[in-house]
C-alpha cells in the first residue's frame, strides 16, 4: 500500500468510508497439510476471525499461509531457547544459530499476512467483511412461506 498508514479508528478524527455488503464471514476447513502447532493456530485464530467478520471461503490459502508461518516460527523460536542466538561452530568459533534467521524469516511472514487480515492496529480500519449471519438451531423449523394472494389466483384462472 503506497502512502501513509492509516491510523487506527479510534485515533482517527473521522471515521474511515466502509463498503456495505461483501462476501460472509465463514471458517473454511482446514487443508489437511497443516498439522500439529499449525492446526492449532487454524483454528485459534480462525475463530476470532470469523467471529470479527474478517474471514471468508477465499481467504483459505492466506490463512494456512500464516499458520504455517506461525508453526515454523514456534519451532525455531523453541530451538532458538534450547541452543541459543549463537553456538560454537565445529572449530570452536562462535556462529548465530541456523534457528535465528528460520525464525525471522517466518516472523516477517506472519507480520505481513498479519496486515492482510487487519489484525494491525493501522489495516484494522481498511478491512469490512459483512459478518456471518447467526446460523438457526438445530431442530428449528423453517418459518412458512408467505401464501399467494387468493385474489391474485382467482384473477388468473379468470
Amino acid at each position: 500500500m503506497r502512502g501513509r498508514k492509516p491510523k487506527p479508528e479510534g485515533l482517527s478524527t473521522r471515521r474511515p468510508r466502509r463498503r456495505e455488503g461483501g462476501p460472509v464471514a465463514k471458517l473454511p476447513p482446514c487443508p489437511a497439510h497443516l498439522q500439529g502447532e499449525a492446526r492449532k493456530e487454524w483454528f485459534r485464530i480462525g475463530h476470532q476471525l470469523v467471529s470479527y467478520g474478517l474471514m471468508t471461503e477465499v481467504d483459505k490459502a492466506a490463512l494456512a499461509a500464516y499458520c504455517q508461518a506461525w508453526a515454523r516460527w514456534v519451532e525455531a523460536e523453541e530451538q532458538v531457547g534450547k541452543f541459543g542466538t549463537v553456538i560454537k561452530s565445529p572449530n570452536g568459533f562462535p556462529v548465530q544459530s541456523p534457528y535465528l534467521p528460520i525464525a525471522n524469516r517466518a516472523m516477517e511472514q506472519m507480520m505481513r499476512l498479519l496486515v492482510e487480515f487487519g489484525m494491525s492496529p493501522s489495516s484494522r480500519s481498511r478491512v469490512t467483511v459483512q459478518p456471518q449471519p447467526p446460523e438457526p438451531a438445530r431442530g428449528a423449523v423453517e418459518p412458512p412461506e408467505p401464501a399467494e394472494d387468493p385474489r391474485r389466483l382467482l384473477r388468473a384462472v379468470q
